[in-house]
């Protein structure tokens, strides 16, 4: 799923092509959404809330509004000049196309496409915590909201939107492994919460303008993550193989990767190794730099 430095870059080049000009095209391919009509309106601005998208629209004919969009799984927008032809899946998977004459933006696969009044885009966003990468960024806010919960999973409370919003799968286990703190850990045994959530920050910033993400500072595309998606392979800094597990309720479960030895305490009762594709020699350990 893409987190919240993709959508933050989704937005950016969004808000370039989009903002300040007037729609030619406005085509929302939703049973809901189908019959409205912002074809003359200009969009004002696209910004990013976390893990959401929202494309804001403004006319004489009507109050502000916006278009809410959340890319889940694999959804994606993309952006064509005139002429080029649309690669970003089949006609059948589009979900809004808007155009200015001068470029077309085409989302595909979107999980949830929504339309409101941009005054109540807090029916949609609102319940969110500070944004890892927004204006309302506040690190005191979001170790508040998290240290309420001091029984809970530290795996599960970094990935809860309602403490920050932003984080994936991909940061929370990064974040982990470079502060050596089991996912399994209590939010009451962490001890200080605001270097977890202050090194979430950073990391996300550090790729917010990057195609590729990359937490350990390499482009190759076996180099980029310390323990996310390497289960099985030896870790980076000390060699032990790291373990793969579901965190989190069954119903909404995400896996997550851990190094036992770099991250000393709670393992969940019957953790697994994910099998590596391919025989991988063992690296020389390398440290983490220091966050």
């Amino acid at each position: 799923m893409p987190e919240g430095d993709t959508v933050w870059r989704a937005a950016h080049r969004l808000d370039q092509a989009l903002a300040g000009r007037r729609l030619v095209v406005a085509d929302l391919r939703h049973p809901r959404w189908a019959t409205v009509g912002l074809t003359g309106w200009t969009v004002r601005e696209v910004a990013s809330r976390g893990k959401h998208l929202l494309l804001r629209a403004t006319s004489d004919h009507g109050p502000p509004t916006t278009v809410h969009s959340h890319l889940g799984m694999d959804g994606a927008w993309w952006i064509y000049g005139p002429g080029q032809s649309w690669r970003g899946g089949q006609d059948h998977q589009i979900r809004a196309i808007f155009g200015t004459g001068e470029l077309t933006a085409v989302a595909y696969r979107l999980k949830e496409l929504t339309v409101v009044p941009t005054a109540d885009e807090d029916t949609l966003v609102g319940h969110l915590g500070p944004d890892l990468l927004g204006p309302d960024w506040d690190p005191a806010e979001a170790v508040r909201r998290i240290a309420a919960d001091p029984d809970r999973t530290i795996g599960e409370a970094l990935l809860d939107q309602r403490n920050l919003a932003g984080i994936g799968n991909l940061y929370r286990a990064e974040v982990l492994f470079l502060r050596g703190i089991s996912p399994w850990a209590t939010v009451a045994s962490c001890g200080d919460l605001r270097p977890v959530v202050e090194l979430s920050a950073r990391l996300l910033s550090a790729n917010r303008e990057k195609p590729d993400q990359s937490t350990t500072g390499s482009t190759r595309k076996d180099g980029r993550s310390w323990v996310y998606g390497r289960g099985g392979l030896p870790c980076r800094r000390c060699g032990t193989p790291i373990q793969a597990a579901d965190l989190g309720p069954a119903l909404t479960s995400r896996r997550v990767y851990w190094c036992p030895h770099c991250q000393p305490g709670p393992v969940p009762a019957t953790p697994t190794s994910d099998s590596p594709p391919t025989p991988t020699p063992r690296r020389a350990p390398t440290r983490p730099p220091r966050h």
